[in-house]
């Protein structure tokens, strides 16, 4: 895939970047990103995503906007409160690089259709807020060799990770199962959903383009009330009914 003037033009300060380079872009124009979901934190990974050039990016969310939803939602917009979330998502993702191919699927990941999202992409950024959700893009990841960009937040936190089937412990090793504590409705600072969501982005531009260091096999943990970051090392479970054996 050859750069035109336009792209040069368009990517110029990332282009400067040691070790990325017009072969990094070009492996960006050339890939497939699922996100899932796009809300405060898929939504941010999205919009950077956009941003750097990624060729295809395909958006799963189901449901309608709330008011709610607009403390951290950042493609959404006030006019868009009642009508299908993905819709306004796509057109803030157009509007700022219309270079970029976006397709919209109005679903949520489930164990019936998470392969069929998963199939058409290079790499996903699973942002969902259920753990059902989480596991179904999982299994489907580690089944057909997908690399998954693990985000989550909740009030001043965050935890991110990349799981590379074969290499790195799966989700399952990590939480093998569903956290009690876990809920749908959880606090939530869009500052916080937004840091998360551009922190997941790059860990995908670092994958898709081969610049830097992915989190495989170590989790990112951040407090943004104490602006505290620290690494812990995940390991394979040795019976994960997931990944072990792969």
């Amino acid at each position: 895939m050859n750069l035109t003037s336009h792209d040069l033009e368009r990517y110029s300060w990332q282009l400067d970047v040691p070790g990325f380079g017009e072969e990094g872009q070009r492996k960006l124009m050339g890939s497939t990103v699922l996100v899932t979901r796009c809300g405060g934190v898929g939504g941010t990974a999205a919009l950077e995503l956009a941003a750097a050039g990624v060729g295809h990016i395909i958006l799963a969310h189901a449901g309608a906007l709330r008011l709610d939803d607009l403390n951290r939602q950042l493609l959404m917009t006030t006019e868009h409160i009642g009508k299908p979330r993905i819709a306004s998502a796509a057109r803030r993702l157009r509007e700022l690089n219309p270079n970029v191919e976006v397709t919209t699927i109005a679903e949520n990941a489930t164990p019936e259709n998470a392969a069929r999202l998963v199939e058409k992409a290079d790499l996903v950024i699973d942002a969902a807020p259920l753990f059902s959700e989480r596991y179904a893009l999982n299994r489907a990841c580690v089944a057909a060799g997908k690399p998954l960009v693990e985000v989550a937040m909740y009030a001043m936190e965050l935890t991110l990770t990349t799981i590379l089937p074969g290499k790195t412990p799966c989700l399952e090793c990590i939480f093998p199962e569903n956290p009690a504590w876990w809920r749908r409705r959880f606090p939530v600072f869009g500052a916080v959903a937004g840091t998360a969501g551009c922190l997941a982005a790059m860990e995908a531009i670092k994958v898709l383009s081969g610049i830097g260091e992915p989190l495989a096999g170590t989790m990112l943990c951040g407090d943004l009330g104490t602006q505290s970051f620290r690494k812990v090392s995940l390991h394979k479970l040795a019976m994960c009914p997931c990944c072990s054996g792969r």
